[in-house]
């Protein structure tokens, strides 16, 4: 029997995949019909998957609910013609075709509220396997040799804060997926539980199995509130099929399992903050060490990974961990999935093997700008990260070697920017969002990250006095050496980096008072060519505020005064007169 599947991750449902699906269930649809989670290509949604009777695919993209009924001709009769315009084209299929899915597997493809989906695709064997075939002591080996590293941003070894957690004196130990995905531009994480939560269950089993916890805990951000139905639903499944709870399969292994909704904190996203608020205190972080394998969750043994980094556990055990180690670098192994973003023309998750060039991603996967403006930079790691310029742009994606540019591989933020980007206002942006952020424990960062963005503030309103640099300099080292968690030791990224490779940009807003850029609006000026303005009077029209003035057939004129610099002039030019400096 043919099936229909309609995308609904929360990229799908925003753009109208919901509705899609409402209107195919209203056809003569001689097909099953069925939901998946997001395949990746959130730049084309809704999405519609036909399979026929063999399982062959064709994929219809940009899909409105006015298409319901062509879709259900289509799968009805075999005739493409009345769909031609919907399918997707062979250079939007290179998107996926150049990737290596481990942690994304199933995304896009099963149906997430469907155990049985799962467990025809290979689901929770690797569990059976681990439970029934290998000590703890054999699982964490396997991760070790496959040189899984956390993919929350630090990288550390998977495998040394299993055992680490497995070797703590106790009997009371937890597990705990830190799904607060905090990141702007960053969703990877909700993706994943949202289109395959039932990989993350058990990842996450075999992870409590390998340590010896009896509970395993989700910390998910409340701002997913899809992603927490989807597995809130997936564990009562797993309940009711024996997979979770006393006994699983017959192993003598028990481990309950439960979802905690945060509330939305950035500096949540550090372990021992977690922790606290987990515990129901304000999240904050704790000195370490001790560390949360010796006294973590109610001060006793934990272990903490994220979501991506729990999504490739199963794949490794079913497969090897030499398997998943012939991928990626020697430094950097398996593959890293990125949520890309910004002025790129196929946005959406990509998943690849470490060791791919930055170029690649942006320009084969990505598709390179979607606009007619140059490549300038992709800042990565968000606010923790920092800029690589575009000509670092052959830079391989590994651990060491974005670190040695001053970004970090971070969560798997990529956002690309193009030569309209000022980045003195990009790096001022996320100094505003690390500032707010900051729980206030420590003073170098409840301070610092303030005294920095009033400087960038000052900056980008043309205020930057001799010195400014130096002193962001000053001030970056030392919250980076005071500060007592990683969100402060961070923050300073975004500005160290694009200080020292866009420092012309900085000096030219100090010491010009001018945004190379054209971006800070404090510092743009608007005026009309008199050798191009014909008179025609239409930017006078469109100026909101009367800023404009002139005789038909003319030169127009523009008052910096009143000017608001809304732009409405230059978009209504159509010869080019109205300028922006």
């Amino acid at each position: 029997m043919k099936t229909v599947k309609v995308g609904q991750g929360s990229c799908g449902i925003s753009a109208g995949a919901a509705k899609v699906y409402s209107a195919l269930e209203k056809t003569n649809l001689n097909a099953k019909l069925t939901v998946t989670g997001c395949i990746g290509m959130c730049y084309l949604e809704p999405i519609v998957d036909v399979y026929d009777e063999n399982g062959e695919l064709t994929r219809l993209v940009r899909v409105s609910e006015n298409d319901a009924q062509a879709i259900a001709d289509f799968v009805n009769t075999g005739d493409a013609s009345k769909v031609k315009k919907l399918l997707v084209c062979e250079e939007d299929s290179l998107f996926l075709k150049k990737q290596t899915r481990i942690a994304l597997r199933g995304c896009g493809i099963i149906n997430p509220d469907e155990i049985d989906d799962y467990v025809e695709n290979g689901g929770y064997t690797a569990l059976k396997k681990a439970l029934t075939e290998m000590t703890p002591e054999s699982v964490i080996e396997e991760i070790k040799i496959a040189g899984l590293a956390g993919r929350g941003g630090a990288g550390f070894p998977t495998w040394f804060k299993w055992n680490a957690a497995r070797a703590s004196e106790g009997e009371e130990k937890y597990l705990i997926c830190n799904a607060d995905e905090g990141d702007p531009g960053a969703f990877m994480d909700r993706a994943v539980i949202e289109s395959n939560p039932h990989n993350l269950i058990e990842g996450m089993l075999i992870g409590a199995y390998a340590i010896g916890a009896k509970e395993a805990i989700v910390y998910v951000r409340a701002e997913y509130p899809l992603a927490i139905i989807r597995l809130e639903r997936a564990i009562e499944q797993v309940k009711e099929n024996g997979i979770v709870g006393e006994n699983i399969f017959g192993s003598g292994f028990s481990c309950s399992f439960r979802i905690k909704a945060g509330a939305g904190a950035f500096v949540c996203g550090e372990e021992t903050a977690l922790i606290e608020s987990l515990e129901g205190s304000r999240g904050m972080p704790r000195l370490k060490p001790p560390f949360p394998a010796q006294s973590g969750y109610w001060r006793k043994p934990s272990n903490i990974n994220n979501v991506e980094t729990f999504a490739n556990v199963s794949w490794i055990i079913e497969n090897g961990g030499e398997e998943f180690a012939k991928l990626g670098t020697p430094d950097s192994k398996g593959t890293k999935v990125f949520a890309i973003t910004g002025k790129i023309k196929r946005g959406g998750l990509v998943e690849i093997p470490m060791g791919m060039k930055i170029s690649d991603v942006i320009f084969d996967i990505g598709g390179g700008m979607k606009t007619d403006k140059n490549f300038k930079c992709v800042q990565l790691g968000g606010p923790s990260g920092g800029c690589i310029p575009a000509d670092m742009h052959d830079t391989e994606i590994d651990y060491k070697k974005l670190s040695a540019t001053g970004a970090i591989m971070g969560s798997g933020g990529m956002v690309v920017m193009d030569e309209s980007t000022c980045m003195v206002g990009m790096a001022r942006f996320f100094l505003d969002f690390t500032a707010k952020e900051s729980c206030g424990k420590c003073t170098h960062c409840r301070i610092g990250t303030k005294r920095l963005l009033e400087i960038l503030d000052r900056i980008c309103k043309g205020e930057g006095r001799e010195g400014d640099i130096e002193l962001l300099e000053e001030t970056c080292n030392e919250i980076k050496a005071g500060a007592l968690c990683g969100l402060g030791q961070t923050a300073p990224n975004p500005v160290l980096t694009t200080i020292k490779y866009y420092r012309d940009e900085y000096e030219a807003h100090i010491k010009e008072k001018r945004c190379p850029a054209g971006e800070c609006i404090d510092l743009l000026k608007y005026s009309i060519n008199p050798e191009k303005c014909i008179g025609c009077s239409l930017c006078s029209r469109k100026c909101p505020v009367g800023a404009i003035t002139g005789e038909i057939k003319k030169t127009f004129t523009i008052d910096n005064e009143k000017c608001i610099k809304c732009g409405q002039c230059l978009d209504a030019c159509r010869f080019g007169a109205v300028e922006k400096r």
